[in-house]
Formats: structure tokens, sequence, C-alpha cells
């Protein structure tokens, strides 16, 4: 697995918007003064007249997306996801959610992946903040190829859309024809034993999970569900019904994340013994981004540990 091409999402979402504006005179970027780290600066470099930098003020970014919404433009404000989902929330829900507006919110740098910058950056609240807000779709890609998609689908949605992308490199396995449709789960790899539901850079994880699992006779299904809100209830129900344990992975608080969403479909439809991995109600600190995720068990090695466990072996 060492020599698969890694790329880091927040480029891809960089890339993604050039394609897309070189196609839709109608798409603005605004960012908070980061553009060289969100990577909109690819789009400013190729569009600079549609490129807004509205300076270290997020909720007034979000308010002025907001605005340009109503007028019929399809705007992408760009920051971190500490600031844009943190930050920023009352005008996100307030002047974006509310009204149900066009904007789409491209935040990356999300969860312990961010690495040095520490526990004030690392935000791992982001999916449960977005999810909360009615009708706001929330998603988080597993490769570049994903990625690119899904800003595309996120440009053709009507409503606000919440996307979060990651700083570090991340293997691509995606073909370049991978069809992405908001709302919809994939079936990375078939399974018996247990499934296990990942998103963002876990997906990765979970692959490696499930092909050292095989080793000791537990056969695994592997689901990318990159969209968090709405949740892909049906095939959630289908893996469960197939499996009998689920195990979900996400870099995100085990509360209100992509676990939460799972085990509130299963309590209701379909009880299920249900495992979560992600960070445990704790904060995060400075440290390589590598060894960080695999200290709060964000890694195959901890999900495989899990799933031994889970299903007795």
């Amino acid at each position: 697995m060492a020599d698969v091409k890694k790329i880091a999402t927040r480029e891809s979402y960089g890339n993604a918007l050039v394609e897309l504006g070189k196609e839709h005179d109608n798409l603005i970027v605004f960012d908070a003064d980061l553009a060289g780290a969100t990577k909109t600066g690819t789009f400013k470099k190729a569009f600079p007249e549609r490129h807004y930098n509205c300076g270290i003020a997020e909720g007034n970014m979000m308010a002025v997306a907001a605005g340009a919404a109503s007028m019929g433009l399809v705007p992408f404000a760009s920051s971190f996801a500490m600031f844009a989902a943190g930050r920023a929330f009352e005008q996100v829900r307030n002047s974006i959610g509310y009204p149900h507006l066009n904007v789409k919110i491209g935040a990356t740098h999300g969860g312990i992946s961010v690495g040095e910058d520490g526990a004030s950056h690392q935000c791992c609240e982001d999916f449960a903040l977005m999810r909360s807000i009615p009708g706001m779709v929330v998603m988080s890609p597993a490769d570049d190829v994903e990625a690119k998609a899904m800003v595309k689908a996120a440009y053709e949605h009507e409503g606000p859309v919440y996307m979060r992308f990651g700083r570090a490199a991340v293997p691509v396995f995606h073909e370049e024809d991978y069809q992405f449709q908001i709302g919809k789960g994939e079936i990375v790899k078939d399974g018996s034993d247990v499934a296990i539901i990942a998103n963002g850079l876990m997906v990765y994880e979970a692959i490696a999970a499930a092909e050292e699992l095989a080793k000791s006779g537990i056969n695994a299904m592997v689901i990318n569900m990159a969209t968090i809100k709405p949740l892909d209830e049906e095939l959630v129900l289908e893996a469960a019904g197939k499996c009998g344990k689920i195990i979900t992975c996400e870099e995100h608080s085990i509360i209100g994340g992509l676990g939460e969403a799972v085990a509130a479909v299963l309590s209701e439809k379909l009880p299920t013994p249900v495992k979560r991995i992600g960070v445990n109600d704790e904060f995060g600190h400075s440290g390589p981004a590598a060894a960080l995720l695999k200290q709060f068990g964000l890694c195959a090695e901890h999900i495989v540990e899990v799933a031994q466990k889970f299903c007795g072996k």
C-alpha cells in the first residue's frame, strides 16, 4: 500500500472549484484569509474577479455568502472546520440554514489530523454542529476522486451544504469514473461477519483493517458513508441485516457524528450491536498527524482489535 498515490482532499477542493468555475459563471468563492491553506488560492489564481477575501471574520463571511446566494449566485464559503462550523455557527444557522439558502461551505483542516496546530484547531465537533441545522447536507469525502465529485454534487444540489476536507494527504483508491451521489453510501468491500461503516480518512483504514481481519477468518464488509446527513438508511439496514454487527469509524467525536447517526437508525428500525470508533469525548493536542491518529485509535490496527473482540476471535 506504500506506493498508493496520496492527495490531501483540501487540494481536491481547490482543483474542483477551478474546474466548476470554468463551466459556471455564477460560482464565486469566499475565504477568511486562508486561501493558501484551504487551497481556494487555486481558484483565485484562475478567477481573481470571483474570489473574495473576507478577512479573519468568518461570521461576516457566512452572512455575505448568504446575501450572494439570495441574488442567485452559488457561493462557496471556505475556512478551517473549527471556524466555519464553530466560530460562525450562529450565522450559518440563522443566515444560511433558516432561510435555506444555496450556500456551500468548504471546511478544511477537520479532525485530529490537523496535527501540530493542536486542540484549538482540531475540530472534532463539526459533524454534530452541522447535523443539527435543519436542511443542512453534511459530507466528508474519503479521497481525491470522491472529494472532487462531491464538490460538483454540492454545486448541483439546491440548498445549504457542509463539506469537510482534510489537511493530510490520504490514499486515492477510487477510479476516476466513480459516481458520487449525495445521500448514498458505497459498499467498498462485501462481507458477512461485521460491517465497518466509515467516512473521511477512516475509510482507507477500514479497508486495510478488513484485509488484516480476513487473516483471522473474519469477513468484514466495508462501507464508505461519505454523506452523514442525509444518511443512507437503507444501506445501514442492509449491512446490519447481513452482518448482525456494526462498527462505525470517523475522525470526529463519537458524540453527534456518524456513529450516533447510524446508531439512531438501528435503534429505531433494526436493533443491532454497534461499536463506535472515534474521538472519545476529549480534546486533541499538538503532535504529528500520523502519531496522533494512532494514539486516538483512528487507525487500522485499532479497528482490527475492536472487530476481533466484537466477533469473539
